[in-house]
């Protein structure tokens, strides 16, 4: 008889153990969530309020250096079929509270370089 509930007892965690891909986990995102049509529209020579208008407020400030603007946004997905986890992130330099450098995951427009003003 011992056996008998042993062999139930084995069988009910293998059927539940495999059944776990079935619960919905959902997808974390953290951050700022760039467009890359909102990252077109950066340029050089912007002031801080102008990026802040276009992208928002960057998610971490460096608190030494209040020149350096850090915008990241992580994806933690709930369930490996939706596709990866990911990150991207971009980093803003100023130089006299104007956009000085742009790096990161994205691409700028081809007329980044180009001021606003002209």
């Amino acid at each position: 008889m011992k056996l008998h509930h042993l062999i139930v007892i084995l069988c009910i965690t293998f059927t539940t153990t495999a059944c776990s891909n079935w619960i919905f986990r959902i997808d974390v995102p953290q951050g700022n969530f760039l467009d890359q049509r909102d990252v077109e529209k950066l340029r050089i020579n912007m002031t801080k309020e102008q990026v802040i208008y276009v992208l928002g407020n960057p998610v971490v400030q460096d608190s030494f250096d209040n020149d350096t603007w850090y915008y990241v946004y992580d994806m933690k997905r709930g369930m490996k079929d939706r596709g990866d986890d990911f990150q991207r992130q971009m980093i803003i330099t100023f130089v006299d509270n104007k956009v000085a450098n742009v790096e990161g995951d994205f691409e700028l427009s081809e007329d980044f370089n180009t001021p606003l003003d002209e």
